[in-house]
């Protein structure tokens, strides 16, 4: 919902009622996560997308009939083995995507749900999506790290889907969990979708230098919140580094140490090292390599990595600790300038994170997402 979030709140505050349809289950080569939105407004406007153009057709009717009746459906979507064609998902995945009618009346917390994403707060909205009784098919609730509003149906299935919504909302993850009607951890007969808001991942860029200016570029396109930090304030300015977040004067490992000891570094955090200069390098990554962050990079030739890697041996760093580390960074694309050089640094930050193998899918066989549901 993060996506039509803004016109959304705009139409919910003008009185309309609109229908919302979000991806809530994604399977085989499915094209958007859970999560994924399309907004279809009284005047016929559309705000975002379910498949990339496979399916909204299907959805947009779908949405009317839903504000029309003010009855939510969950739709499945796949390919047919008579017609690849007919269903409109040609890439042979299959999501499932529920629609429902959102207006003051439905979800009066929507101000409180924009207000959080816009700061940076977690919230998460959980919405009944598949149940025994009718009547609880489309019930909401909205959860905070501290709080709740609203009921999914009964103090039993509050109880039990705050637990696990906070587990989601911890990890930045959306998803839906099934329970038994009444709650129960095990069971059938109901379904629920946990839409979470958390903060973007943050990009630590460190070294002013035109590399980094890419990488800012690339980190925010991203989706991720992106500070370059440097020791040298006459590199480190907001006029070489417009895309970024923040620009900090400070010596980068004094600077991640004060951030994890504040508590905004998590398991989501990559790190980018492109001084290849040593006494700003070793000392950032002697903190860097004993944090639990997603990803640290570190720029340099063969040679520069290898006089790392005996400077990191000799301040007591282990050979577990020096495995995480991606030196020299980035995949082999042959990049040359800062840009394909940032494209490069970002393709192995997504790779690691989705378990991909930097191949090209025209070589491989097999399924391009895998199996998993995601």
């Amino acid at each position: 919902m993060r996506d039509v979030l803004d016109e959304l709140y705009r139409r919910w505050s003008a009185g309309e009622t609109v229908g919302v349809g979000t991806v809530v289950a994604t399977f085989s080569s499915a094209p958007r996560a859970p999560g994924a939105a399309m907004l279809v407004g009284g005047d016929g406007a559309v705000v975002g997308s379910v498949s990339g153009g496979c399916v909204e057709g299907a959805v947009y009717e779908l949405a009317q009939q839903v504000v029309a009746d003010r009855t939510p459906a969950l739709q499945r979507y796949g390919v047919s083995d008579d017609d690849a064609f007919a269903v409109g998902l040609t890439c042979g995945g299959i999501i499932d995507i529920f629609v429902e009618h959102i207006d003051r009346e439905s979800m009066p917390e929507l101000p409180e749900v924009v207000d959080a994403v816009h700061n940076g707060r977690p919230v998460a909205v959980v919405t009944n999506i598949e149940h025994t009784e009718p009547g609880l098919l489309g019930r909401r609730m909205i959860v905070w790290p501290d709080r709740v509003s609203g009921s999914l149906g009964s103090e039993r299935i509050d109880d039990a889907v705050t637990d696990d919504a906070r587990g989601l909302l911890a990890g930045g993850r959306s998803g839906t969990l099934h329970y038994g009607p009444d709650g129960q951890r095990r069971g059938e007969g109901m379904a629920v979708f946990v839409n979470s808001f958390e903060p973007p991942p943050r990009m630590l860029v460190f070294g002013a230098i035109d590399f980094a200016a890419a990488m800012a570029r690339m980190g925010a396109y991203l989706g991720y919140e992106v500070t370059v930090c440097d020791a040298r304030p006459v590199f480190a300015t907001r006029s070489r580094f417009p895309e970024a977040h923040q620009v900090v004067v400070d010596w980068p490992h004094r600077y991640l140490r004060a951030e994890a000891d504040a508590g905004r570094i998590d398991g989501r955090t990559v790190v980018t090292v492109l001084t290849h200069d040593p006494k700003f390098d070793v000392p950032l990554l002697e903190v860097a390599l004993r944090l639990d962050v997603g990803y640290i990079g570190a720029m340099g030739s063969r040679r520069t990595h290898d006089d790392r890697m005996t400077r990191l041996r000799e301040a007591g760093m282990t050979d577990a600790e020096l495995k995480r580390l991606a030196s020299p960074i980035g995949l082999d694309l042959g990049a040359r300038t800062p840009e394909e050089t940032a494209v490069s640094i970002a393709a192995e930050i997504i790779a690691l994170r989705w378990g991909g193998g930097g191949r090209r899918l025209a070589d491989l066989d097999g399924r391009i997402h895998g199996e998993q549901d995601r």
